[in-house]
């Protein structure tokens, strides 16, 4: 009776604890490569750890416990791979500069787009080796797959396309035009649409994905970036990065419902697994804004490292794994250069971000509208000792029954 009414108390206690939020930062190019962790509970940064490089796109396996990395530093040929257990870094070489990506639903495949090529790496994440390549247009950006797995949604930036890659096959069984330079791509969690941010038209495409043909086009911001659809599939978050703002779009009808002001040049984007905060990488503020999405507000601002990128939500960490702030062990086959990482930030954006002007004096800076403003105080995660006595008694009632 006591070991189960322990196991029974345990597993309450992780039900009742929130996830994590793990971002990625550039780190002004002299850190380069960290990653700050958040106890979305408090909206407390945790802990921080180095991974080097300079990190692309973030992707997260189903079950929480792994988050890849990929490292897109001119010359740089490794993936990295977070342990959430842990908090420890290994790399994984591709042979290349990775861009996008993206996990399938059973956690058995990762997909990575390689920057200045056509490729897709398909690779076994139990080997952690490449398995199969798929060529689709140049320049392959961001990966995002169907909640079946059944077919992965690439967008080819300098193509104005986005191709649709059948996984069972790994080929190419349709290209679909949008708009002009295409960057980020969700889907829905019924699958039945993809939405493409198109940050040189500043519009979003609405893929049908039984037709694969673009529905309906959405005018969002400007110079668009990052895209979420909630786990309810009602709505979907747009980062604006030259408006400092996000835009919501009404799935039913396609039409922007609300813009919310956040920090300055927005880029990624990230919903709580409960759907009910959005969390905007603010690239220019070096912070986070936390969205409520009942009301649109932003209800907190949580400070991070220098220029942060990406985010994803990961599994529970363990409060009393070791002192991570110095970072973590790594066992990175390949040490990328400042200054190489740096050139490769500037011939990544320098073309796009010079003509989009950046008029950031036009912005409402969301970091004034964020009614709390987080500490980095290291906090122990989960939650509060209401929460606690809650989750504690919840698990004795169990137990009585």
């Amino acid at each position: 009776m006591g070991i189960t009414a322990l196991a029974i108390l345990i597993l309450v206690d992780v039900a009742c604890a929130a996830p994590f939020a793990y971002v990625m930062s550039a780190g002004n190019y002299i850190n380069s490569g960290t990653v700050h962790i958040i106890d979305t509970a408090t909206n407390n940064v945790t802990d921080m750890m180095k991974i080097g490089g300079y990190p692309g796109e973030v992707a997260v396996n189903p079950a929480g416990t792994k988050i890849y990395v990929t490292n897109s530093g001119i010359g740089s040929k490794t993936v990295s791979v977070i342990d959430t257990a842990t908090n420890t870094v290994n790399a994984m070489n591709i042979g290349g500069s990775s861009w996008g990506v993206a996990v399938n639903p059973e956690g058995t495949r990762a997909y990575v787009s390689v920057r200045d090529s056509t490729n897709i790496l398909v690779i076994n994440t139990a080997t952690n080796k490449v398995i199969a390549t798929v060529n689709v247009k140049l320049n392959p950006d961001r990966v995002a797959v169907t909640p079946d797995g059944t077919k992965i949604y690439v967008t080819n930036h300098i193509s104005d396309t986005t191709s649709v890659i059948d996984t069972a096959t790994n080929e190419v069984i349709a290209t679909v035009n949008v708009g002009s330079s295409p960057w980020d791509v969700a889907v829905s969690p019924d699958g039945t649409k993809v939405y493409v941010v198109n940050s040189n038209s500043d519009t979003v495409s609405v893929i049908n994905t039984s037709t694969n043909t673009v529905t309906d086009t959405v005018n969002v911001g400007r110079y668009p970036w990052g895209v979420a659809v909630n786990p309810a599939g009602t709505n979907v978050y747009v980062t604006n990065w030259e408006n400092n703002s996000v835009s919501i779009i009404d799935t039913a009808t396609n039409n922007i419902t609300a813009t919310v002001p956040v920090g300055i040049n927005p880029c990624g984007v990230a919903l709580t697994p409960d759907g009910k905060k959005v969390y905007v990488v603010n690239y220019g503020s070096d912070t986070i804004s936390v969205i409520d999405t009942a009301t649109n507000d932003v209800i907190a601002t949580v400070d991070v490292g220098v220029e942060p990128i990406e985010i994803v939500f990961g599994h529970f960490v363990d409060s009393n794994v070791t002192d991570q702030n110095t970072g973590a062990t790594s066992s990175s086959t390949e040490d990328i250069g400042v200054e190489e990482t740096n050139l490769s930030y500037e011939e990544i954006n320098a073309a796009e971000l010079n003509n989009s002007n950046n008029n950031n004096s036009e912005s409402n800076n969301g970091s004034s509208s964020g009614g709390n403003e987080s500490s980095k105080n290291n906090s122990t995660p989960g939650f509060g000792l209401l929460g606690s006595l809650i989750c504690l008694y919840g698990g004795w009632k169990l137990r009585k029954k």
